[in-house]
């Protein structure tokens, strides 16, 4: 197994993948106060997640959740079904979301109302849906971070030659120098990911879950092969185009949340106009030109990370074109029907109890079908 793993990580690190005609790692030695990335500099990006990760707890807790209560977002307390395994056993193996004669079935079976079959039913899907706060909490997170991260990729760029000729990505390559701002800039992007794919399983799961996680692997994956290949300048300017955007939609959700709608759409709106611009304009004609075109001026023989690299890119571009037919559906119906509304996400369904129902409930549903004493607060989800 040793022999085997050595075969392959010889490899994996083959200079042909990875370096110019006449190339090797040899030359990659810190000299002449040139520095240049290391492929194990990135193992740090794990422990830097969990660091991440410990800030978003905190920031969470002490930041976003005082900033929800002052918009106005309670924190509201789901209303638990009454323990019934039978309704439990139905919904874990057979569907969430029966059909009337399926309920008709279960009411005689458990003894009960349809009705409270029903609600049964409605308040162990809402269990499964995180609660109006958990989402502003998440959302605000993921704003503070892009926020940050487009802030300090603008200062970090914006006194470099390639942030206004993207013909200066390739110049000197690939002896460029590895700078602080580039270092940091990566171990923070790809750490934050690694946090985002740890904390799938807790995280509001969306209706494009896979894509997200294709997205996130793509991410890693693609700053990781740029780091070892030292493709740091067009790297960072990938990082910069991508970040720009999220910010807007990030803070678009949080003020849905708490019903600002006027706002909520002003800056949905923005995040979509700067989506195409960066995403589906820039990233194309900007990015990829400069990835999958000018390096042939550099090099008659390209690697095998040029088409690694590219292909990653390329990934990254349909799921931009996937995400902008979603925006772009959003958008439409915003238009015409003046809603603007994420059909990624699931809905937390209205959950209201009559008096007569409650009471029915405390004396005497030993089968458990009934409620519980706290109603649901109806919310406008994205």
């Amino acid at each position: 197994m040793a022999h085997i793993l050595k075969t392959l990580n010889s490899w994996f690190w083959w200079e042909n993948i990875w370096m110019p005609v006449n190339v090797s790692w040899a030359h990659f030695v810190d000299r002449d106060g040139l520095v240049f990335p290391r492929p194990h500099q990135l193992y740090a990006t794990i422990p830097y997640a969990f660091v991440l990760l410990i800030i978003r707890f905190f920031s969470e807790r002490y930041i976003a959740v005082p900033l929800a209560k002052a918009l106005g977002i309670k924190n509201v307390r789901r209303v638990k079904p009454q323990p019934n395994p039978v309704l439990e056993s139905y919904f874990r193996e057979c569907t969430k979301h029966p059909s009337q004669s399926e309920i008709q079935g279960l009411a005689k079976k458990c003894n009960c109302t349809v009705h409270l079959v029903e609600k049964w039913f409605r308040r162990r899907r809402n269990l499964e849906i995180p609660t109006v706060l958990r989402k502003f909490q998440e959302a605000f997170w993921r704003f503070s971070f892009y926020l940050v991260s487009s802030i300090a990729g603008l200062i970090f760029l914006y006194d470099k030659p390639w942030f206004y000729d993207i013909w200066q990505t390739w110049v000197g390559y690939p002896f460029q120098t590895l700078l602080p701002s580039q270092y940091w800039y990566y171990m923070a992007e790809i750490s934050f990911y690694w946090s985002l794919l740890f904390t799938l399983g807790i995280d509001n799961k969306r209706k494009d879950f896979l894509a997200h996680v294709v997205h996130h692997l793509a991410a890693i994956g693609l700053m990781s092969c740029s780091w070892c290949g030292n493709y740091l300048r067009i790297g960072t300017l990938v990082m910069f185009v991508h970040d720009t955007a999220d910010f807007w939609l990030e803070a678009a959700k949080m003020f849905n949340y708490a019903h600002w709608q006027k706002t909520c759409n002003t800056l949905f709106i923005i995040f979509a106009i700067t989506f195409f611009i960066t995403r589906i304009i820039l990233f194309p004609c900007w990015i990829l030109r400069a990835t999958l075109y000018q390096p042939t001026y550099y090099s008659t023989t390209p690697v095998i990370a040029y088409f690694l690299f590219n292909g990653q890119l390329l990934i990254l571009q349909g799921l931009h074109l996937y995400w902008g037919y979603l925006i772009f559906k959003i958008l439409r119906r915003f238009i015409f029907v003046k809603d603007l509304k994420d059909d990624r996400s699931d809905e937390e369904e209205e959950d209201s109890v009559t008096d007569n129902e409650e009471e029915s409930t405390k004396n005497g549903n030993k089968n458990g079908c009934g409620s519980s004493k706290h109603p649901l607060l109806n919310s406008s989800l994205h």
